[in-house]
């Protein structure tokens, strides 16, 4: 019997499932395909494997503490300090068709909104382009708004609105845990330094403020007190809590296809500036040539009369 709770890459081509899970439980333990490594934000899907491969592609091997079926629920218990707890449940969904889902207590308590997403387009702005870091693991896909993906290394947060080079706007992304690794390791600060430099930026996280001061491993008023110092000492950057991985999506959407718009407004207003007349004083020249095509006696040195540019600045009106 496997002693190790195993994930390694599955691999069917094409399956929207790409981990394989095997769970040391029974002789040659339970094999199964997931849709995630772990249930962070949400509860996993999973589906029974035809079997094991010959020579899996191993991404994470644990030791386990215990695994124990009890019903319809296998409890997972892994030998480590952080994401050690986890559930595997057993149902029957439309059609008799059985349907796992892996989660944890956060995951299992965690509130769904009674909302429908909007699908208008964010800010007017038709299939808008979201660059997605290079380096960002499990990347948000937007299958629900009207935007395309394209995946390059950013210098600045997760998610971003580019033109030509210019980064014009992005939004870190965070689960609570990333969240709290983050602050307390003294991390956030550079990453917020980092935001700021950019017209436009954000911070998104994928739960709700509340569940700060649920906390068990590090004392809640360590990371709300962190939290209030990153936004005082970086308030064009907001930290915004979204309660769920689909409303986080919703929301960097939507500020992504504003903060583009108003790049494009901005540039516009710009350009039509640079077109108008200068302010600047006209030259004793430039006063005297328009008096003499007016019929005013000025010489061609010297001091110009008062009233003469008077007139000269009247001659608009």
């Amino acid at each position: 019997m496997p002693e190790d709770f195993v994930i390694a890459r599955n691999p069917e081509e094409g399956t929207t499932l790409p981990y394989l899970l095997r769970i040391p439980l029974g002789p040659d333990g339970i094999v199964l395909k997931a849709k995630e490594m772990w249930p962070r934000t949400g509860k996993v899907y999973c589906h029974r494997a035809v079997g094991w491969p010959l020579e899996p592609e191993v991404l994470e091997q644990t030791p386990v503490r215990s695994c124990v079926r009890r019903g319809a629920s296998i409890d997972l218990v892994l030998d480590r300090g952080r994401e050690n707890r986890s559930q595997f449940v057993l149902t029957r969904i439309r059609g008799g068709r059985e349907a796992i889902f892996w989660q944890t207590s956060r995951t299992a308590k965690q509130a769904r909104p009674a909302v429908a997403l909007p699908t208008a387009r964010g800010s007017g702005v038709s299939q808008l382009e979201i660059v997605v870091d290079s380096h960002e693991r499990y990347a948000w896909k937007f299958e629900h708004q009207q935007a395309t993906t394209t995946r390059r290394a950013l210098h600045a947060g997760d998610y971003g609105v580019v033109a030509g080079d210019r980064l014009l706007a992005s939004v870190e992304r965070k689960s609570l845990q990333d969240l709290v690794g983050t602050l307390t390791s003294g991390r956030m600060r550079y990453v917020l330094a980092d935001l700021a430099a950019l017209p436009a930026a954000a911070v998104v996280v994928e739960d709700r403020y509340s569940s700060v001061f649920k906390l068990d491993r590090v004392r809640p008023a360590v990371v709300a007190d962190a939290l209030g110092e990153c936004q005082a000492r970086f308030p064009s950057v907001p930290i915004v809590f979204c309660e769920t991985r689909a409303l986080a999506q919703e929301w960097t959407y939507r500020f992504l296809a504003a903060a583009l718009v108003h790049h494009d407004e901005s540039t516009h207003v710009d350009t039509e500036a640079s077109a108008l007349p200068s302010a600047a004083q006209p030259s004793p020249a430039q006063v005297r040539e328009w008096a003499l095509t007016q019929g005013y006696a000025v010489s061609h040195r010297g001091r110009i009369p008062r009233q003469v540019v008077e007139a000269f600045a009247r001659r608009n009106q």
